[in-house]
């Protein structure tokens, strides 16, 4: 990190770190939207406005307010406007519907609603009154204005918790996570020193922003003086103009991210896709090390992974001159200040800075953090001799058939490299003989011929898997279910799909 980001980095909380990056390069853009350009001046004036706008709404300092809204300027300039007053807001992803968006109201008690109005189609303003919501105020292209003369001071402390953040829900209701500026401050400070970027790059945005990378990401903008570009909607091959229009240097997401880059590269191989690109970065769901081997032979440039949730938003990441072995089969190393312990029986834990502070139940919180103040994550992995973090898959992930632990993610990687396999996912279904058994579900590419089960096993055991780690059923998809986020794979929904309660 240099020296001027390395100094940023101290700042208390969020509107501090604006303040000072407004007053370095008030007339370089941050943000980027078809043809709209947002000067890192113009993010702390608009958003100076905006928050008087919401004090003249009665929003206070420690007033909880949801928002739910596209990945759009406005969104950002709103939330900085909300970290301006010292509000407690809440985001809720922009694709969830009445049992979420309730849930988060009911459970935050938000006090103010923010929504997008009618938006791809569906009602968000009626929905919000359906579900009896205080406050309500739509923020697409208008946003709360007034006098930044009647506002306070901007809050001094950045350890309140002053964001309330979503677990992807499965089968029961998400958790809402705490965090405080300082939390997401470590976990943007920590992306950015690893990602080695510069004020000369440009990013990109095509997650949607009230996911807990939101922050993280504008974080990384603010430290190093770099633009992003947003995308509302995205999708390719229609997001390729705007990434080639503003000379996007890095772009990411996740792995589903990583392979619909390889999708549209691989339609003409001579030509890139993105000329200017010279670094993938992502994180969110496991990636196999095929993918990444792939990326650096068809797109031509670096892929670093990480590893990070909710709860703690930068945990590992790898750093584009790490080696190729640590890049393809890693998450990369843990900042300073992050602790990992690995457990006896293999499980991840975490301490440090950019760990949240719990979840809004308490028992929910006592449950999560063990005696020595580790969050428990649920996840398996190890350390490698050189500090980099080998992610084997979570505890519900790891298959035990027969008394012997099978690893899910070590036969998706060998799934991968598969020329008939997209996708993959494996999981474990009950078994009455076996405790459970090894089912491959697949994700096939266009035109690729329909794969068998013992083509798959040949395949395998060629690829050196044991016999007793050979799944026992295949299941042959169109698309893999996957949330709305980071496209990360819903498991629980094969399992209930392929289970003994399915049809």
């Amino acid at each position: 990190m240099n020296d001027t980001a390395h100094a940023l980095g101290e700042s208390r909380t969020l509107w501090e770190l604006v303040e000072r990056r407004a007053e370095l390069t008030p007339d370089r853009p941050v943000l980027l939207q078809g043809d709209r350009v947002l000067t890192f001046g113009g993010l702390r004036d608009r958003a100076e406005r905006c928050a008087a706008g919401l004090y003249d709404k009665g929003v206070r300092a420690g007033t909880v307010v949801a928002w739910q809204l596209p990945t759009r300027i406005e969104t950002a300039v709103l939330t900085f406007a909300l970290a301006r007053v010292g509000a407690v807001q809440t985001p809720v992803i922009p694709f969830y519907r009445d049992k979420e968006v309730g849930f988060a109201l009911r459970e935050s008690r938000a006090e103010h609603f923010a929504v997008p109005g009618v938006w791809r189609g569906h009602d968000h303003t009626e929905m919000a009154r359906r579900l009896g919501a205080r406050g309500i105020f739509e923020a697409y292209e208008d946003l709360p204005d007034g006098d930044p003369a009647v506002l306070p001071p901007p809050p001094a402390s950045g350890t309140d918790v002053r964001w309330i953040y979503w677990t992807s829900g499965t089968t029961s209701d998400p958790k809402g996570v705490l965090h405080t500026d300082r939390s997401l401050l470590a976990g943007g400070s920590c992306l950015a020193h690893a990602l080695r970027l510069t004020a000369e790059d440009v990013g990109s945005m095509a997650f949607p922003y009230a996911h807990i990378a939101g922050p993280d990401y504008t974080v990384m903008l603010l430290l190093y003086g770099f633009p992003a570009v947003m995308f509302e909607q995205f999708a390719l091959p229609d997001a390729l103009d705007e990434y080639n229009r503003h000379g996007v240097t890095v772009a990411g997401g996740s792995t589903a991210f990583y392979s619909m880059f390889l999708t549209e590269q691989r339609k003409q191989p001579d030509k890139p896709v993105i000329p200017t690109l010279r670094l993938l970065a992502g994180g969110g769901a496991p990636k196999p090390p095929e993918i990444y081997h792939a990326v650096r032979k068809e797109l031509g440039c670096q892929l670093t992974h990480g590893y990070g949730m909710t709860e703690v938003p930068m945990i590992t990441m790898g750093a584009p001159d790490d080696t190729v072995e640590n890049l393809a089969t890693t998450e990369g190393r843990p900042p300073a200040g992050m602790e990992i312990r690995i457990t006896d029986d293999g499980e991840v834990r975490l301490r440090g800075e950019a760990v949240c502070q719990g979840y809004l139940d308490p028992a929910q919180t006592a449950a999560a953090f063990d005696e020595d103040g580790f969050l428990i994550t649920g996840d398996v992995g190890h350390l490698t001799p050189t500090g980099h973090l080998v992610l084997t898959g979570r505890i519900k992930d790891i298959i035990i058939r027969k008394g012997e632990n099978i690893s899910a993610k070590e036969i998706e990687d060998l799934l991968h490299r598969h020329p008939d396999v997209g996708d993959a996912a494996v999981i474990g279904l009950p078994d009455a003989e076996r405790g459970e058994r090894v089912c491959a579900v697949v994700e096939q590419p266009p035109g690729a011929a329909p794969l068998t089960l013992p083509a798959v096993t040949a395949f395998l055991r060629e690829a050196g898997l044991s016999v007793h780690k050979l799944p026992e059923q295949l299941e042959l998809m169109d698309a893999l279910p996957r949330n709305e986020t980071l496209r990360k794979v819903l498991k629980y929904r094969l399992r209930e799909r392929f289970g003994p309660a399915a049809p």
